[in-house]
């Protein structure tokens, strides 16, 4: 065998030592399955990872674009113009979809709304209230109702007073207690500013006719 045929090919179909190196050393054009396959998966993770981002950003944007923790709602004639038929001038609750409350003044014949700062929720001292729209037993939103001034909610038939007190007895539903309640500030122009960080656990029921509860003007309102 000669010195040539141990390195090169030579017709006799074998690929010898020196032919299997300059294939090795020769540049490649294209991809190799490896690197399309590394390629593959960055890619996947990239976008996985911009999906996830994302997404987190459009959260956090429409969550505080929705739900900001402190709700300007302005003065008690913004509440009666901004709810043209209801009688919130005599003490309806006005429904404040920001706030995800109902807002209602307290004494209507005190002449409306008093600075201050009410962390309790009560609301005494300013003349007015913000519930929650939850209702303590299951969270459905009770609905009040133009005939008797309460509250109604539509799930399990409880019953609340205009002022989200809970009628005791089960013959006005299940709800363990009254209406929760946000704190609530009032500037100086009469502008109340409900803070939904803040939320107190209603009372406890009043019985019909006891002192705390208001009786309703009709009774069987609304068909409840």
């Amino acid at each position: 065998m000669s010195a040539g045929r141990s390195t090169d090919s030579q017709g006799d179909g074998v690929i010898h030592a020196s032919a299997i190196a300059a294939l090795r050393d020769r540049p490649r054009t294209g991809l190799s399955r490896r690197t399309l396959v590394r390629r593959s998966l960055g890619a996947a993770a990239g976008l996985w990872a911009f999906e996830g981002i994302a997404g987190t950003i459009a959260f956090l944007w429409s969550a505080s674009a929705l739900a900001s923790p402190r709700v300007r709602v302005g003065s008690l004639g913004d509440l009666i113009a901004s709810n043209a038929g209801l009688p919130v001038a005599d003490g309806f609750p006005a429904y404040v979809p920001a706030a995800r409350a109902f807002v209602m003044t307290l004494d209507p014949d005190r002449g409306g709304w008093l600075p201050g700062s009410d962390p309790t929720g009560d609301g005494t001292a300013l003349n007015v209230r913000a519930v929650s729209q939850r209702c303590p037993h299951l969270g459905c939103r009770p609905n009040p109702c133009v005939e008797d001034f309460w509250f109604h909610c539509p799930c399990h038939q409880s019953r609340y007073d205009r002022l989200g007190i809970k009628a005791a007895g089960t013959q006005f539903g299940p709800a363990a207690r009254s209406m929760d309640r946000f704190a609530i500030t009032v500037d100086a122009a009469g502008v109340l500013t409900v803070d939904t960080t803040h939320v107190m656990l209603g009372p406890l029921p009043v019985a019909l006719g006891q002192p705390g509860l208001i009786p309703p003007r009709v009774p069987r309102g609304c068909g409840g």
